[in-house]
Order: C-alpha cells, then structure tokens, then sequence
C-alpha cells in the first residue's frame, strides 16, 4: 500500500478578506505524479506554497511525512520550484555548476572551493538533466528549457523525495516542454521521487500525470487518471468550455 506523504485536511486560506480556499481536503501518495490545475486567481500557486510551509492556513492541518508542516524540519526531502526561477536574473555571473552546487550549503553561499565528492554529485545530477555539458555556461545565457532543467538538477542535488514545482514551462518553446516532461517521467519512474506540479495547461499535463487536482471557486475536485475518464470543465472553468476525455 502506497504511504501518504502529503495530506491537506479542512485547510482554508484568504488573503485579508478575499477567501481563496473553503475547507480543502486532499492527499498525495508515494510515487504519485500530480497536476494541480485551475484559472487564474483559483489559488494554485496558493495552494503550493500552504504545502511547503511557505505561508500559513487560516485553519486546518497540512502534513509532509505524517508531520505537521509547521514541525517539519527535514527539508532536504523536498524541493521547490517557484515561479520566480523563470525570471531569474540573466545578467547573474553564475556557471550552472554554481548554481546547482548553493543549494548543497544551507546559506546559499559556495565555499571558496568545491569539494570533490561535492563536484561528483554536481554531475551526477546534471547528467540527468541532460545539462551535463553546460556546467561552464553562464545561467543568463541559457534557453527557458535548459533553465528549467538546471533547477531540477539544482532541487535534485539534495536526494528529495518530493518536488514542487510552479509552473515551470511557461514561456518554454513546445519541444522543451516534450523534453522537460521526458525528464519528469525519468525522475518520477527511475528514481520514485514525488512530483507536484502546477499548471495552466490542462491538455498537456492531463495526459502526463497519473492525479489531477482542479481548483474551483475555493474547492478542489480530485481526478484519478489511472483510468478513462472524463471530467466537465464547465464546473471548473465555466460555460464555454467543452468536457475533456483523459487517458492515461
């Protein structure tokens, strides 16, 4: 039986007097990979960050590892992609090894020298990546793909057991996102680790997940894609969309 590794109970969340989640109950298990979808301003980006612990419930509990997030200390089991890694700045002198070696230290902050076994990690990852090839190559002077690749290799490099991600391929050209999702799939199968990604591209990601949340007015509908299926966006997104068939 699969361990659930985050669980969301009776969360609800607003900002001042907005109320953007209403009593939300979900749970995600070992192994599983989840799309979270929603229009804008259904709090998908919200939702993500109440996981991690990046912002608090108004009530409710969330648990990472059976743990109440506001205990949760062992951080290194998971990473997080944000929506500002997209916008990171290009003019930053950082190799990609720089970059995916800051996010062994605690602070951020690279040592004067690498360490060898720090060095060998490095391009462990980066050979998952694909981006194996780039380690000299400025982070400024890299495609929104490779970027993308690069934080992955950058959230990897601690062993997580689970990542976030917010929406990371917008603006990334349609062969980058085959790619990206290539590389989702690999890491997701090969190496079991968790995946929780957010995305306003409903087509593509339904057919790529095996779990789909779909934020609506303060709720969240669940779908199980293990299936065929069909869900009725006309709940969701409103009267002009059409119902959308998913297989997986």
């Amino acid at each position: 039986m699969k361990k659930k590794i985050v669980e969301v109970k009776n969360v609800s969340f607003s900002y001042g007097d907005n109320k953007v989640l209403e009593n939300v109950s979900l749970y995600i298990e070992e192994g599983d990979f989840v799309g979270i979808i929603g229009p804008n301003g259904s709090a998908k980006s919200t939702l993500l960050k109440l996981m991690v612990g990046l912002l608090k419930p108004d009530s409710g509990n969330i648990y990472l590892f059976n743990k109440p997030v506001n205990e949760f200390k062992n951080y290194n089991k998971i990473g997080y992609i944000s929506q500002n890694a997209r916008e990171f700045n290009k003019m930053f002198p950082a190799t990609v090894e720089e970059v995916v070696a800051a996010n062994i230290y605690t602070k951020g902050i690279l040592p004067k020298r690498i360490k060898r076994e720090e060095r060998e990690k490095i391009d462990e990852v980066l050979k998952i990546v694909d981006m194996d090839k780039y380690k000299e190559r400025k982070i400024g002077n890299l495609s929104g793909g490779q970027k993308q690749r690069v934080f992955i290799a950058r959230a990897l490099i601690n062993n997580p057991r689970i990542l976030f991600m917010d929406e990371p391929l917008v603006g990334v050209d349609i062969e980058s996102q085959n790619k990206f999702y290539n590389l989702l799939n690999k890491i997701n199968e090969e190496f079991n680790i968790t995946l929780i990604m957010v995305s306003h591209d409903i087509g593509v990601i339904s057919n790529k997940v095996n779990k789909l949340f779909c934020l609506s007015n303060g709720k969240v509908y669940k779908h199980d894609l293990n299936k065929d299926m069909k869900i009725n966006l006309k709940d969701i997104y409103g009267e002009n969309m059409n119902i959308l068939f998913h297989r997986h």
